[in-house]
């Protein structure tokens, strides 16, 4: 019998499946682009990276909607959570669908705009933006609920089908387009739709919920959308700029080194998924927060340390593996590119925390220093590596000021 209780007490609870599942759809986005880059070399692979981005930033606008669908699924209960739902769904719909068409109607102008070799990858792309916010939604309830099974299979979904679908194309036909790319993607939203809570969908016209609580809705999607914009300005800025700036083999080069260099931040997003509900949740309980964000900050610490002692001791080993001796220039510089990205990743985690708590000001630091860090790179990009120490002078400013913000609002507090 104690041995039966051990093995119960043992079970794997739905939060470890997650960060599990996590770890799994990092491996496999991982191995799509690892795969991509090696079969495309560097210049082709520079207009892959430029969808790819594309798709992050998509993500991240998308996750304004996530994140709020999250938030009041943990605070608004019955009825107003089912006419929450009906309307954020609509305004997700609008929303991509005008983002979409604009993405269609302006390909030519991306295209030139990004140095690419066709504007037919903006126009499949752009089609598929809508499902890609009705995708959002429904993971948001899912993760404000909880449930981790379901918002795993969703994940896992979209980087399967996408890893499948790409490849396919490419071995099968042997064709190595950024169109090929741009399909696997498009039909990779609807796999991602996978399970869709059809339950909390109300067809009929939904009714309104209380001014108050409108407006409590409003405000945190706001700022929520604000904290995304930076979110896309320091994650993806520099991949972009540097398409501009730089000739194909360069950019090429430079996608390599943040693909293999931002490990830490999309660890960094599991533990992301997991604080939000779980703040939220502790806040209308009453309970202490701080605990929560001391144990992510640690973990996020330690992995971000362990993967830039790793790139500064085995860069070469590490690119050649992954991606080709093709790729071997940007060895000295994969350790600094991990540095930064660490140290965006850490103050990540303060700045959600404090989302989750309906306290703004870390997200305008967030801003501030995301807009700092596109203007370094903008007038400082003389070489790749000048690009990075730009990017490690803005992050560790950024988190300098969050942890003096959190111990400040710590004591004003007591």
């Amino acid at each position: 019998m104690q041995a039966l209780s051990i093995l119960k007490s043992k079970k794997i609870t739905p939060e470890q499946i997650f960060m599990l599942s996590v770890l799994a759809v990092n491996g496999g986005n991982y191995l799509y682009n690892l795969i991509l880059g090696r079969v495309l070399g560097p210049a082709q692979f520079a207009d892959a990276a430029v969808l790819i981005t594309f798709l992050l930033v998509l993500s991240f606008v998308a996750m304004t909607f996530q994140l709020v669908t999250a938030k009041f699924s943990v605070v608004f209960e019955n009825e107003t959570f089912k006419n929450f739902i009906s309307k954020i769904y609509k305004n997700a719909t609008i929303v991509g669908l005008t983002l979409g068409a604009l993405i269609v109607v302006f390909a030519n102008q991306l295209q030139a705009l990004f140095n690419t070799s066709t504007s037919s990858m903006f126009t499949i792309f752009g089609i598929g933006v809508p499902l890609y916010f009705l995708m959002s939604v429904n993971r948001g309830v899912f993760q404000g609920k909880k449930e981790f099974k379901y918002l795993s299979i969703t994940y896992q979904a979209e980087m399967l089908s996408r890893l499948v679908i790409t490849l396919a194309l490419i071995f099968l036909f042997n064709i190595q387009s950024s169109i090929v790319i741009a399909i696997g993607i498009l039909i990779s939203f609807g796999f991602g739709l996978v399970p869709f809570e059809f339950k909390n969908v109300s067809i009929k016209k939904s009714i309104a919920i209380e001014t108050s609580q409108s407006k409590q809705v409003r405000s945190f999607f706001i700022i929520t959308a604000f904290y995304e914009f930076t979110q896309i300005i320091i994650n993806n800025s520099d991949i972009l700029l540097v398409k501009h700036y730089f000739d194909a083999y360069e950019a090429g080069l430079y996608a390599s080194l943040a693909l293999i260099g931002r490990i830490v931040y999309f660890v960094a997003w599991m533990f992301v998924m997991l604080l939000l509900p779980t703040v939220v949740q502790l806040k209308k309980e009453g309970k202490e927060t701080a605990p929560i964000l001391f144990k992510y900050v640690a973990y996020i610490a330690a992995i971000a340390t362990a993967i830039v002692i790793g790139c500064a001791l085995f860069p070469e080993t590490a690119i050649t593996i992954l991606f080709g001796d093709s790729y071997l220039a940007m060895a000295p510089l994969l350790w600094k590119y991990a540095l930064a990205t660490g140290l965006f990743a850490i103050s990540n985690i303060f700045a959600y925390y404090y989302l989750s708590l309906d306290q703004f000001v870390p997200v305008v630091i967030s801003g501030i220093f995301g807009m700092l860090q596109m203007g370094l790179v903008i007038f400082f990009h003389d070489s790749l590596e000048q690009v990075v120490h730009m990017q490690i002078v803005a992050m560790v400013s950024l988190l300098v000021v969050q942890i003096f913000f959190f111990v400040f609002n710590t004591k004003r507090k007591k």
